[in-house]
């Protein structure tokens, strides 16, 4: 058989799902896995997103600390963590992950807050509002759909990277990508590749769900509004290409 067909012979095994390490196993792990990385990536990047947006400074700061951590290859820091104390495991995954994750978090963060319009912060201000408050009030429920949009991509992009945590015998749905390459590629070709669809599948169903609450948190008349940005965007693209 060729690995396509081992591929759906392997799936359609159950014990391939119901076994200690099996598939429901492994899955999850690699949820689980997922999930802490990016909670940690929200605790770090949010917070630090919303007030430098609040205060119309570090904008410069943003784009350093995004392109410092997305020029970290996410494979070096799995390399590196485990020779130091945290050891093989899950920990140093779940720290690489969410390094991994910082960029989209942030960088959405910051431009949910200062895409609020100037009329509504004086509006507020005039109101007596202090600046913590125009935060927590104002700027941060407005800027709601733009951390479900960098949660979502922080969310998808984490899941799909998470499979390399079976590097420092971390886990999740790479465990089986890398149990089919020790069993050579003539052997365990179709584990490899069904492993692979797993991870895959698993991508894409987060990326739908995720599409879904994000347009659940964000106000009908803000939809529009978006779309439209995005078809000027496009729009300007194909006249300066013509």
């Amino acid at each position: 058989m060729n690995p396509v067909e081992q591929a759906i012979v392997w799936l359609n095994d159950p014990l391939n799902w119901t076994v200690p390490g099996g598939i429901l196993d492994r899955l999850g792990e690699h949820l689980a896995i997922s999930a802490v990385a990016v909670a940690l990536g929200c605790l770090v990047a949010w917070p630090i997103g919303l007030w430098l947006g609040h205060t119309g400074r570090g904008g410069g700061v943003v784009v350093v600390i995004s392109n410092v951590t997305l020029a970290i290859p996410t494979i070096a820091l799995l390399t590196i963590l485990p020779l130091t104390f945290l050891g093989f495991g899950r920990p140093p995954v779940i720290i690489a992950l969410a390094v991994f994750a910082v960029p989209p978090l942030l960088a959405n963060a910051y431009t949910g807050v200062r895409e609020v319009d100037p009329e509504t912060r004086d509006a507020a201000r005039g109101m007596g509002l202090s600046g913590g408050q125009l935060l927590r009030w104002v700027e941060l429920p407005l800027a709601l759909p733009y951390l479900a949009a960098g949660f979502r991509t922080a969310a998808v992009q984490v899941v799909a990277t998470a499979a390399l945590a079976s590097f420092v015998n971390g886990g999740g749905l790479g465990q089986i990508i890398s149990a089919g390459f020790g069993l050579g590629i003539a052997s365990g070709g179709g584990q490899i590749l069904a492993g692979g669809v797993l991870v895959a599948v698993l991508a894409l169903l987060v990326e739908l769900v995720l599409a879904l609450v994000e347009r659940l948190v964000t106000p009908r008349p803000l939809r529009r509004t978006r779309v439209r940005g995005r078809a000027d965007r496009r729009a300007d693209a194909a006249v300066a290409g013509s």
